[in-house]
């Protein structure tokens, strides 16, 4: 992995490499600039594929240059497409630029793996993201200058001043992380994953080249032939990320999906060592002993690191820093913690099981939403619709119920927390009641248009480009690069993905229990006891380590200066928080206060 930063346009040199230097944990193996009039293009390179100099960037093909963030898994195939070709390097990085040369931009789609890279061709400069965001990449077109970053702290230097962005503040609140393009800060916006951008003598223009939509349904209706193939891909997907000469690790909850990657690196001869995270005095959180017995059947080498009430005091304020905007996800600082211990022992490639459940339809609630939505067919349900008018309740599925009956879109993304109406009853302004949709209505109007109909297939595409693309990949490409480690996501593989979304949606769907087909997949390789747990999730103290700490009055002190919230509904979540209900919520307002006060108060 790497840092991408440049400045078309007019730039100080002083101010363009201070910025820069907000990006050295992305990259601490080489530093590359290149400065020309109007153009100030740099890269911190993490070395993975080549490790000569002769690979370091930004890398120049004749008048075209690139600072490239990402891997490249099919980059020998393309080399071997490209022939005759003469190579100087042994680098991806410059098999895009040969594809640049043979296909122009539309190489995108020659490229398979993560990437988010920066191509200056003439005057036109093109900025990417891959396919289903693992790379970010932010940019803000001022006055004199358009200025590109993989990390927003890079940017904000160039802003006159620093003001919140209402957008990204709603859509925070609603889905736990600013739907693109937004960004806290206003002016800086972010790439969406498969899309392109092009600048050219001032001029900003975007194009979608990939969008997992465009696959079709039910292609794949035999179960035994769907099993096969999907195995086959993972196997692909998997075999490709192990790729590598770095030192390479995996993280190992005591999940299905972290243990299917590592008995597939097994079955291909390699065993990973592995990393779990444990909290010790909170063993309903800690998934030691779960991790240890997988790790043990695989014959995998296991080191288990325990965070404490100290660690999180020590290291919250660092974490919420570096992650540059609100990002309302608790495992934020569990995992960065991780990292740290990852990178300590000299690692610098990791896998991780991102994807999985929006794939394989992992989440109980996805089999809830399945069953309220048959509500929608009921003849008589005008009592019904009438009754939810008139009894209020802060729980979600209160408001699921009222959807149905409102014939409005029930499902809006796992990562759903501040429903409209909660968000109504919190807000000193009035929230309208389905105000949230504005920032789904484009996707689900081309999940509309596609002709797909099965109510399966929208959860897990809206999931992966919001829930996954924004939530949990924004939150793993942060804390992996501040300890300057590569992490790779299997099961986010485009060929994979596309594989499993041709299954017949109700073979996905099985019997209603989560992950019918990677479950069944999965007893060629692992036990009945690892395969057939009880799925706990990445859970974590951190409401006990928030109230222990008496960080919570942070909130109350935001909002007594800012005036955002009712303080009455504030102490109404403290006080459910305090009881073990609505925690998340409670979460992302304390990070929300963090960022407030350090930026705007």
């Amino acid at each position: 992995m790497c840092g991408v930063f440049g400045i078309i346009g007019e730039y100080s040199p002083q101010k363009a490499r201070t910025a820069l230097q907000t990006l050295s944990h992305r990259g601490r193996d080489h530093c590359g600039i290149v400065e020309q009039e109007n153009l100030f293009l740099a890269h911190q390179r993490l070395s993975i594929t080549d490790n000569h100099p002769r690979s370091h960037q930004p890398m120049r093909r004749e008048k075209v240059l690139i600072s490239f963030n990402g891997e490249i898994y099919n980059h020998a195939a393309l080399r071997e497409q490209l022939n005759p070709h003469h190579w100087e390097t042994q680098s991806d990085t410059e098999v895009i630029l040969a594809a640049y040369a043979r296909w122009g931009i539309g190489c995108v789609e020659y490229l398979e793996g993560m990437f988010a890279f920066a191509l200056v061709d003439g005057d036109k400069c093109y900025l990417v993201r891959d396919r289903f965001g693992k790379k970010p990449l932010f940019y803000y077109q001022g006055k004199e200058a358009l200025v590109f970053a993989s990390e927003i702290k890079a940017i904000k230097p160039f802003l006159s001043s620093v003001r919140l962005n209402d957008e990204a503040l709603h859509s925070y609140l609603s889905f736990l992380a600013p739907t693109p393009p937004h960004t806290f800060y206003e002016g800086i916006e972010k790439l969406e994953s498969g899309e392109w951008l092009c600048y050219e003598h001032g001029i900003l223009t975007k194009h979608r080249y990939y969008d997992l939509l465009n696959t079709p349904s039910s292609v794949i209706t035999d179960r035994e032939d769907a099993l096969q193939r999907i195995e086959k891909e993972l196997h692909r997907s998997i075999s490709a990320r192990l790729d590598t000469d770095a030192p390479i690790a995996a993280l190992l909850s005591g999940g299905l999906d972290s243990a299917m990657i590592c008995a597939v690196a097994s079955a291909q001869g390699k065993k990973l060592p592995v990393f779990t995270l444990g909290y010790d005095e909170y063993g309903a959180y800690d998934e030691r002993r779960n991790a240890a017995i997988t790790a043990e059947y695989l014959g995998l080498a296991h080191t288990e690191v325990v965070i404490s009430q100290n660690d999180f005091d020590k290291h919250l304020d660092e974490l919420l820093v570096h992650m540059d905007e609100p990002l309302n996800d608790p495992a934020a600082l569990p995992l960065y913690l991780l990292m740290q211990k990852i990178g300590e022992n000299g690692y610098k490639v990791l896998l991780s099981g991102e994807g999985s459940d929006e794939l394989f339809l992992g989440y109980r609630q996805y089999f809830e939403y399945l069953d309220i939505e048959k509500a929608a067919s009921l003849h008589h349900k005008n009592w019904l619709k009438k009754y939810f008018h008139s009894h209020f309740s802060m729980n979600r599925e209160w408001e699921w119920y009222k959807r149905v009956f409102d014939e409005t879109l029930l499902f809006r993304t796992s990562g759903e927390k501040f429903t409209d109406l909660q968000q109504n009853k919190l807000f000193r302004r009035n929230v309208r009641d389905n105000e949230s949709l504005r920032f789904l209505q484009k996707y689900r109007d081309e999940f509309e248009k596609t002709g797909h109909t099965d109510p399966s297939i929208w959860y897990s595409m809206i999931d992966l480009k919001l829930f996954v693309g924004e939530h949990f990949l924004s939150k793993l490409d942060r804390v992996s690069m501040a300890h300057t480690l590569e992490a790779r996501t299997p099961f986010l593989d485009h060929r994979l993905a596309e594989t499993v979304l041709l299954v017949d949606p109700a073979l996905r769907i099985g019997s209603g229990k989560s992950k019918t087909l990677l479950k069944q997949i999965a007893r060629n390789y692992l036990g009945d006891e690892i395969i057939d747990r009880r799925k706990k999730g990445f859970a974590n103290p951190y409401m006990e380590w928030l109230i222990a700490s008496g960080r919570l009055d942070l909130i109350r002190e935001v909002n007594e200066k800012t005036g955002l919230f009712y303080p009455e509904v504030i102490e109404e979540y403290l006080e459910l928080a305090r009881r073990g209900k609505f925690k998340q919520h409670v979460w992302g307002l304390y990070v929300l206060s963090h960022w407030i006060k350090r930026e705007l108060l």
